[in-house]
Order: C-alpha cells, then structure tokens, then sequence
C-alpha cells in the first residue's frame, strides 16, 4: 500500500500535508484501493498549486430527510404516483434510521417481512429497487457516502414468477363487463378491446381519440416505453366511445373522468374488485385485462409480432409467453413439409407404389 493510504474498515482514507504543515486525513469514500489512489494524486497535485481543496463533509442524514427530495425528483416521471406510494411505504419502515445504518441485515428483514404479509416477489423487488435508487440520488447529493449505497446494493433482488398468464373466456368477459359500475364499464371495454395499461388508459384524452379513422394515438410521453402508439378502434369499442361522448364536458379533456371533480380516475381499484366478486371471477386483477386481450388475439391467430405491435412491446420476448396458446401454428407449419419432403408418407408411398 502507497504511502498516504490506510484503510478504516473496509473504506480507504487518505493522508497528506496541508499548506499550513498540518497532516490532514480525507475519507475516499470508496472500497477500492485505485480510487484512494487518485484521490491522493489529486489532492497532493493541489498542494503543488497552493490550491485549497474543498472537503466536502456529508451530514449524519436520516432516510426520512431523503424522502421529500426524492419525491421532488421524482415528480418528472410517468410512474410518479405509484413510486410515491412506495416511498412513503419505505418511510414508515426505514424513516426514523440514519442512511448511514440501512444496511444489508435491515433490508433483508424487510423482504422477508414483506413475504410473510403475502406480498409477490416482484412487489418486494420493486421496493428494494425504489430504495436503492433513492441511495443512488442520496449519493448524488452529498447525504451519504458512496460506500453505503454499495452496501444496499450488496442484497440480492427475489426470484420473480413472470409465467402468470390469467385470461378471461368470451364468457367471463361478458359477466365481468354486466357486473361493472356504470363509470367501470367502458374503461373495462377499452381494455379487453386494446390492451392498453390501466394508466394509458385513465389518463386518455379525447385529443388521443380519432372516431372518423377509428385510432386511438399515444404519443411518447404517454406510453410506458416511451414510443409512439397506434392502436386500431374496432366496433365494439366504437359504439362505446361514442356513447361515452354523449356524457363529454368541454372542460374537461379526460375521456374517462370523475363528474364530481372534473379530474381523471386515479384508480378503479375498489369498482374492479367489487364488478369482480359480483361476477364469480377469482384470482383477476386489472392488468390481466390485458393478458385477455393479447390471449384471445392468439387464439384466433394474430401472428404475435402484430400482437407486439399492439401491445407496444420493445421486443417480441415479451409477448412469446402467449405463444403456447397457438399449437395449430406450429402443426400448420409442419404440414406443409407433408407435400414436398423426400420423407413424407405421401412421398413414401408414392415411391413404393410405383415400384
């Protein structure tokens, strides 16, 4: 190790002299041993040039000073709302803790409590990512030092279960849609007949909405993945729409909106649930509307780069978990060999009749 480097723990420090003579010490705030290493550089560089460093000194913070800057921060993305939520979930658990003592030990206690309350692992893993995040811009603003945020990031995410594929029958759809709220029907219609996320559609605008071309239009801010959406308007949902527009308010732009305030649902969370237990359907939730759509497109055998399309997926790996609900594609494709292989049975016999 070079002269001028130690180690406290496991973070290496550095030590030099002071234009004054004085021996000043400086954490490098890292694990590495390179990165101390540039740091002395640096610093004894400065000395040379009777440069003054300025040390910055971070605060002793607690995970709850973090939490409103966070938000503030936050507030520019599309999924605001519901990051928000898990925000103030963590800072129940964590708010009273110094950055300082969030560690490896408390976060796993929190994932195991969290499966213990019956929560997916993909829920426990959104929470994990959320909080780590947060330690990423807590480093970024000087409230804790870069070494805490690698050890958060030194627990492990939890296996997810991403084959879940719940649809509904033609059936099921029908009694789900007879068992809605009035204001629930036809956002549940423009689900099955869509497939757009819960939050597309809630937040849809008329301005969105062409009925003389039958296309609903999302631009890039509106959409999950950020890309540009065209979505077909077939006549099911056509005749809903229009019924919908006999109810428009000029000032209100929403299609989907709360008459008594004017503003767009925030959620249907509690009207689906209870359209859901009126009608029988058990283990359903919101988003397989759109699992019911992409299936039934499938099924009836859209290709699954049209139904990529539709859903607006980035890659067809997503939408090859609806590929099993086409077995007549793949017996199609084989049959076609029936007629032109050497091998098939046709040819075969063929051959040995003529012998």
């Amino acid at each position: 190790m070079a002269r001028g480097i130690y180690k406290r723990g496991n973070v290496y420090w550095i030590r030099y002299g002071g234009p004054d003579g004085k021996i000043r010490y400086e954490s490098s705030n890292s694990y590495r041993y390179r990165d101390a290493e540039i740091l002395l550089t640096k610093r004894k560089q400065q000395m040379l040039e009777g440069r003054h460093p300025e040390i910055l000194k971070v605060g002793n913070h607690k995970f709850s000073d973090l939490v409103p800057e966070y938000l503030k921060w936050a507030q520019r993305q599309k999924s605001f709302t519901s990051k928000r939520a898990i925000v103030m979930k963590l800072n129940q658990q964590f708010g009273d803790f110094p950055l300082r003592k969030i560690g490896p030990l408390l976060l796993e206690k929190y994932q195991t409590q969290m499966l213990n309350q019956g929560k997916r692992p993909a829920t426990v893993n959104r929470h994990y990512r959320t909080l780590a995040h947060m330690f990423t811009k807590a480093v970024d603003w000087h409230m804790v030092e870069e070494e805490y945020l690698k050890q958060v990031r030194k627990v492990k995410t939890l296996q997810e279960n991403n084959r879940r594929l719940r649809y509904l029958s033609q059936e099921e759809c029908q009694k789900l849609i007879d068992q809605c709220d009035p204001h629930l029907r036809p956002i549940v219609i423009t689900a099955l007949n869509t497939g757009m996320r819960r939050g597309e559609i809630l937040n849809l605008r008329w301005d969105n909405v062409d009925l003389q071309n039958r296309l609903i239009l999302l631009d890039q801010d509106q959409t999950k993945n950020s890309q540009r959406k065209e979505i077909p308007i077939n006549q099911t949902l056509l005749y809903t729409l229009k019924e919908v527009r006999t109810r428009r308010r000029l000032d209100v732009p929403y299609v989907f909106f709360n008459p008594a305030t004017g503003k767009p649902f925030t959620d249907v969370k509690n009207a689906f649930r209870g359209a859901l237990r009126r009608s029988g359907i058990k283990d359903f939730r919101f988003h397989d509307l759109r699992h019911t759509f992409a299936s039934m497109l499938v099924m009836k055998g859209v290709d699954l780069t049209t139904v990529k399309e539709l859903l607006g997926h980035k890659d067809v790996t997503m939408t090859l978990r609806y590929a099993h609900l086409a077995p007549s594609h793949k017996r199609n494709a084989v049959e076609i060999l029936d007629s032109k292989s050497p091998t098939s049975p046709r040819h075969i016999s063929e051959k040995y009749h003529n012998e």
